[in-house]
C-alpha cells in the first residue's frame, strides 16, 4: 500500500515521490519522439525506408496516442487514474523492449503504435493528478512547471542524447531508453499516489460509440494526407480515407451533442478557459512537430552533419528551455496568465516565420528559430494546462487533460503529415542517399519554406481566436463549478 500523502500539501517537497513519477511519465512523452527524430536518417538507411515510410514511423505513434487518448481519459475518470497509468507504464516497458526484434519499417510502425497506445493510457493522468495534489493555483503552476520542465528538457535533450548514442550504439537503443523511465514512473506513482476513492470517480457510463467515432476520425484525418502523396490523387484510397474522416467527424459531433452521456461534453469544451487553452496548445503543436521533423532532416541530409553534430545543433533549444524554466513563473505572475499565453504563442509563430524565410541559409537562423520555439513552448506548456484544468470539473480531470494532450498530438501529427507530404511531393528521388543533386537540394529548400508558411497560417488564426476568446467582456469567465457533472453530483 503506498504511503498516504497530505490532503492539502503546502509544498512540493511533501509530494516528491508523486511528482517524480509524474515527471517521468511526461519525460517519456516528450523524449520519445524527439529522440527518434535524430535517428530517422539512420533508420531510413538501415531499414531501406522511403520518406513516406519515415513519416508513418513518426505518425503511427501520434495516431495511436491522439486517437485513443480521449477514450482512455474517460476510462481513467471512471476506473481510476492511478490504475490506468500503472497498466499503461507496464505496456510501455514491454512495447519498448520489442524494438530489439524489429527487422523492417512495417514492424517498427507496429511497435510505435503499441508505444502510442501506452502513452494514451498514461499521459491524461499526468496533469490531472498533478493539478489535484494542491488547492492553490500558485502551487499547481509550480508543480506543473516542474513536470513540464522535465518533459521539455527531455524534448530538447532527446536529439543530443540520441545523436551521442547513435555514435556508439544501434538505433534500437534509443527506444530502449523508455524501459528505465517506465520503471521509475511506476515506482514513483505507486508509492506516492493512493488509489482514488469511489466518490472521486465519474459515475456516468462511457460513451463507447463516441469513443469509436472519435478514434476513427483522428486515425483517418492523420492518414489521409500521407495517402494522397503515397498513392496519388488519382487513386481511390486517399479520397475514400478523406471522405470517411469527414463523415466520421460529423457523426462524432452529432453523437456527442445528442447522447445523454457524451465522451466530450460540448459544455466543457465551450468554456472559455478550456477552449482558449486548447487553441493555444494547437498552435504550438502545429509549429513544433513540423519544424523538428524538417530541422532534423536538414542538418543531416541537406548539410550532411553527423548524428552527433546534428544533436549538438539542437543545443539552443535545450539551453533556452532550461533558462526559461527559471523565469516562467515570475513572467506569468507579472503579465497575467492570458497575456503570457498570447506572448508565448506569438514567439512560436515568429519561429515559424523565421525558419520559413531564412532557415536554410545559415545555422544562425536555425538556432534563432529554436530559441523562439523554446520560449513559446515553455510558457504555453504551463499556461494552457492550468487554464484547461481550472475550467474542468474535478470528476472529469482526466478527460480535460486528455483534451490538452489529444489536441497536441493531433496537431503535431497533422504538422508532420503536412511537412512530410510537402517534402514527398516536391522532392524527387531517394531522400536518404548520401549526396543530393543541386536540383534535389533546391526542392528540399522549397519544401522547408513552404511547410513553415503553410503551418504558420492556421497557427496564427488559432492564436488570434484564443486571445479574443479569453478577452471577451460580455460575461465573466465561467468557473468549473458551474458545469454540472454528468452524474448529477456537484463538481466541487
Amino acid at each position: 500500500m503506498p504511503a498516504r500523502i497530505s490532503r492539502n500539501p503546502q509544498s512540493l517537497r511533501e509530494v516528491w515521490p508523486a511528482l517524480a513519477g509524474l515527471s517521468a511519465v511526461f519525460l517519456f512523452e516528450m523524449l520519445d519522439n524527439s529522440i527518434l527524430n535524430i535517428a530517422l536518417p539512420t533508420i531510413g538507411r538501415e531499414l531501406h525506408a522511403s520518406a513516406t515510410a519515415l513519416q508513418w514511423i513518426v505518425g503511427a505513434y501520434a495516431m495511436a496516442f491522439g486517437g485513443l487518448m480521449l477514450a482512455f481519459g474517460a476510462m481513467a475518470d471512471r476506473f481510476g487514474r492511478r490504475r490506468m497509468m500503472l497498466v499503461g507504464l507496464g505496456l510501455l516497458a514491454v512495447a519498448s523492449l520489442l524494438t530489439v526484434l524489429v527487422q523492417n519499417a512495417g514492424e517498427l510502425v507496429a511497435v510505435r503504435m503499441c508505444i502510442g497506445i501506452a502513452a494514451a493510457m498514461t499521459t491524461p493522468g499526468t496533469i490531472a493528478l498533478a493539478f489535484r495534489l494542491f488547492e492553490e493555483d500558485k502551487l499547481r503552476i509550480r508543480a506543473i512547471s516542474v513536470i513540464t520542465t522535465v518533459g521539455l528538457v527531455g524534448l530538447a535533450a532527446g536529439p543530443i542524447v540520441g545523436g551521442l548514442l547513435l555514435s556508439c550504439l544501434p538505433w534500437q537503443a534509443l527506444l530502449l531508453v523508455n524501459v528505465p523511465i517506465a520503471l521509475l514512473a511506476f515506482v514513483g506513482i505507486r508509492s506516492g499516489i493512493v488509489p482514488e476513492e469511489p466518490h472521486e470517480l465519474h459515475p456516468a457510463p462511457i460513451d463507447v460509440a463516441g469513443a469509436l467515432l472519435g478514434t476513427a476520425t483522428i486515425f483517418l484525418a492523420i492518414a489521409s494526407p500521407t495517402l494522397f502523396v503515397d498513392e496519388g490523387s488519382g487513386k481511390l484510397l486517399p479520397w475514400a480515407a478523406g471522405v470517411a474522416a469527414l463523415i466520421s467527424a460529423i457523426l462524432f459531433v452529432v453523437r456527442e451533442r445528442t447522447t445523454k452521456h457524451p465522451l466530450v461534453d460540448a459544455g466543457l469544451v465551450g468554456q472559455r478557459l478550456v477552449s482558449s487553452g486548447l487553441a493555444y496548445k494547437a498552435a504550438t503543436g502545429l509549429a513544433m512537430a513540423g519544424l523538428g521533423y524538417m530541422i532534423s532532416l536538414q542538418l543531416q541530409l541537406d548539410w550532411c552533419w553527423s548524428p552527433a553534430l546534428a544533436s549538438l545543433g539542437m543545443l539552443p533549444l535545450v539551453v533556452t528551455l532550461l533558462l526559461a524554466g527559471f523565469v516562467v513563473e515570475k513572467f506569468v505572475d507579472r503579465v497575467g496568465i492570458h497575456k503570457a499565453a498570447l506572448l508565448g504563442s506569438l514567439s512560436v509563430l515568429a519561429g515559424l516565420g523565421l525558419y520559413g524565410t531564412l532557415g536554410t541559409s545559415s545555422y544562425v537562423f536555425v538556432a534563432m528559430t529554436q530559441i523562439c520555439i523554446a520560449v513559446g513552448l515553455r510558457i504555453v506548456g504551463v499556461v494552457a494546462g492550468v487554464n484547461v484544468m481550472k475550467g474542468t470539473p474535478r470528476n472529469r480531470t482526466s478527460i480535460g487533460a486528455a483534451l490538452v494532450d489529444t489536441t497536441d498530438q493531433i496537431t503535431s501529427a497533422v504538422s508532420v503529415a503536412i511537412a512530410g507530404s510537402i517534402l514527398a511531393a516536391l522532392f524527387r528521388g531517394n531522400i536518404t542517399k548520401d549526396k543530393w543533386t543541386a536540383l534535389q537540394t533546391a526542392q528540399f529548400h522549397e519544401a522547408v519554406s513552404l511547410s513553415a508558411w503553410i503551418l504558420a497560417l492556421p497557427a496564427a488564426l488559432l492564436i488570434g481566436w484564443a486571445f479574443a476568446r479569453t478577452h471577451e467582456s460580455s460575461r465573466p469567465v465561467e468557473p468549473a463549478a458551474r458545469l454540472p457533472s454528468l452524474g448529477g453530483e456537484p463538481d466541487r
